[in-house]
């Protein structure tokens, strides 16, 4: 048998989008290439498609409708998350949808049913999962090497994204506001090494139009206490940071993204160490982002696209886990009174 070249369509062609048409690129030894691209930018499309090769459409539904590919990679501001996703595995694509994957319950039990419907082959871009220092951790906590979590801290700090096509990050009921787009990164992830918590508390800071701007949350467990902070209205210079703390029986384990050679293991017995860890992928970029590294981005489309080689769901960022740390977020903003909460001077 010849080799099967895996078709990708790429739809948007921002930010995301030129993160995963880069690593679709360091990743075409697996024998797969953007073959379809779409998106209402010409000049961002364009861009795609001079590289690969690829057809150009103008909506994602045009290129979902028309276009000979075998994944649908969904890089969409996230209220176009589900609209794209459901005609996909209508059309019996796998699909890709970057996070977070839904805005809403409905939007969930929609794209669940649908993917029990059509058997379809779905992953969503929880990248923190496949993150190398975040993965490190997980494996390090499944083999209990330092007994179990005692306490963590996680956080997820940055300037104000000024990079969204329309402004769509800015507007809350199209991204969910900062405690939605962001914080779901370390919500799943919370999730992932310790599932549901037993309790919620939650504050949130707000802008003088009364969007949370910033969210800090305690989920509390039967052994353990995780607090976490997101903000993205920091100044301008401020850098991006992912960090965690994670207070073991046996050591405490921390990284911070804006330092570097900051992943250290603290022993209790005494002492430091800096974990080896094998990186699968490290590539600077230029984008508007905030992100230097595509290691989380390269190793789950690599997994993914694994996974659709053999004709497997994947198990570490599946759909039904996104739905769920979809709807713990959701939880967490209606406990910090919404997205948005009316303000006295605007009354």
């Amino acid at each position: 048998m010849g080799i099967i070249m895996l078709k990708v369509g790429l739809i948007g062609a921002g930010f995301m989008g030129n993160m995963h048409s880069v690593c679709y690129k360091a990743l075409a030894e697996l024998d797969v290439a953007i073959t379809a691209v779409a998106d209402l930018r010409e000049d961002k499309r364009q861009a795609v498609a001079n590289n690969f090769g690829a057809k150009q459409y103008e909506t994602g539904i045009e290129l979902i409708e028309n276009a000979d590919v075998d994944i649908i990679d969904i890089c969409l501001p996230t209220y176009l998350h589900t609209e794209h996703a459901l005609k996909a595995m209508e059309k019996g694509r796998a699909v890709f949808i970057e996070k977070p994957v839904c805005l809403n319950e409905k939007e969930g039990k929609q794209l669940l049913e649908a993917q029990k419907k059509y058997n379809s082959i779905v992953m969503v871009g929880q990248c923190v999962r496949m993150w190398d220092e975040y993965a490190w951790l997980k494996n390090t906590l499944d083999e209990n090497t330092y007994g179990k979590i005692i306490s963590g801290v996680f956080q997820r700090i940055s300037p104000r994204p000024c990079w969204a096509w329309d402004n769509w990050l800015h507007t809350p009921e199209r991204s969910g506001t900062v405690a939605l787009d962001m914080h779901i990164h370390d919500i799943d992830y919370i999730r992932y090494i310790l599932g549901e918590p037993e309790n919620l508390k939650v504050t949130a800071s707000r802008d003088n139009e009364g969007v949370i701007q910033q969210m800090f949350a305690t989920l509390e467990y039967p052994d353990s206490t995780i607090q976490t902070e997101v903000c993205w209205d920091y100044p301008e210079a401020f850098p991006f940071s992912m960090y965690f703390r994670i207070k073991c029986e046996k050591a405490t384990i921390v990284f911070d993204s804006a330092v570097s050679d900051s992943f250290i293991v603290y022993p209790t017995s005494g002492g430091m160490y800096k974990p080896e860890i094998a990186k699968h992928f490290e590539l600077d970029t230029e984008s508007d982002g905030n992100i230097s590294s595509l290691g989380g981005y390269y190793n789950e489309l690599k997994y993914f696209i694994e996974c659709l080689k053999n004709k497997k769901q994947p198990i570490i960022a599946p759909l039904d886990e996104a739905v769920k740390s979809t709807m713990l977020c959701l939880k967490e903003i209606e406990l910090a009174g919404g997205m948005v909460v009316a303000c006295p001077d605007k009354l």
